[in-house]
């Protein structure tokens, strides 16, 4: 692979403690009307949520490559506001809002301009092989501390 920096994928960069990250949508993401499907817009978020702990220091590749684990969205609420479209220029907006011993929990919002099209609340939770929740590394869980929004 080339060392030009351009020839990389878009990580999306830290504005203080929000990660933001870029999206267009493309004709895979909607559905026949044109419309993002609502499927794809956990696609965005997870892509930006992602890129936003490769960033921040947390290595996830590792962990699961040395099988000490994975991270798993244990739960998650979303809300859709307004619809977005075909070629629409997008930012997922994500910040920390809530760190444990084995989870952490990011608020996430897509937006066209200035407007919430959908927001999210996501826990994602560092599980074993075995499918249990573990304690996450202690830089991590420093690390997550750090992005806190209102710390």
């Amino acid at each position: 692979m080339s060392d030009d920096i351009r020839d990389r994928p878009v990580s999306g960069y830290f504005d203080d403690k929000e990660h933001r990250f870029p999206v267009r949508v493309y004709f895979e993401d909607t559905d026949l009307s044109g419309i993002v499907y609502h499927a794809n817009y956990l696609r965005f978020m997870e892509r930006a949520r992602s890129d936003m702990l490769r960033l921040a220091g947390v290595d996830q590749r590792a962990t699961i490559e040395a099988d000490e684990g994975a991270y798993a969205v244990v739960d998650l609420a979303i809300k859709y506001r307004m619809p977005a479209k075909l070629d629409d220029d997008l930012l997922v907006v994500s910040h920390v809002t809530g760190v444990r011993a084995a989870s952490c929990a990011i608020h996430q919002r897509v937006m066209r301009g200035s407007d919430i099209l959908t927001d999210a609340d996501v826990t994602a939770a560092l599980v074993a092989p075995s499918g249990r929740p573990m304690r996450q590394p202690r830089e991590w869980v420093e690390t997550f501390k750090r992005l806190k929004i209102g710390e």
